[in-house]
């Protein structure tokens, strides 16, 4: 049981994480930000995206996720934790194509598959 509850936490640190992610991305595509950052004026773009509701809301995501982390990296080996981690590129490029209609080309979908694999062997170790 301990193992099921260390492995449901690792995904939900990856959930917070890649929700983080999404809302960084929602937070920084308005239209006055991108016509900051296509007039290369770096500070303001940067000043203005880190007062966006949406950043401040991913910043908060990051900072629960990592304190769970260090909860599911004192029960499990990293070795064992870590490659969880990389579910965040599943499911932030299940975002962007579902969302976002980002292209998702099929190196992309045998990455992607590549990954949950390699997790799911890690998992059963």
């Amino acid at each position: 049981m301990d193992r099921i509850w260390t492995i449901a936490l690792a995904i939900a640190c990856v959930l917070a994480s890649a929700a983080a992610q999404i809302c960084f991305k929602t937070g920084v595509s308005g239209r006055f930000l991108q016509n900051q950052l296509s007039a290369g004026i770096g500070p303001a773009f940067l000043f203005h995206a880190v007062l966006s509701p949406w950043v401040m809301g991913g910043l908060l995501l990051y900072v629960l996720s990592v304190l769970a982390w260090l909860v599911v990296l004192g029960r499990a080996d990293v070795s064992y934790a870590y490659p969880f981690v990389s579910l965040g590129f599943v499911v932030t490029a299940l975002y962007g194509y579902f969302v976002l209609n980002e292209p998702m080309m099929p190196a992309r979908i045998g990455g992607i598959a590549l990954i949950m694999a390699g997790v799911w062997m890690v998992s059963r170790s």
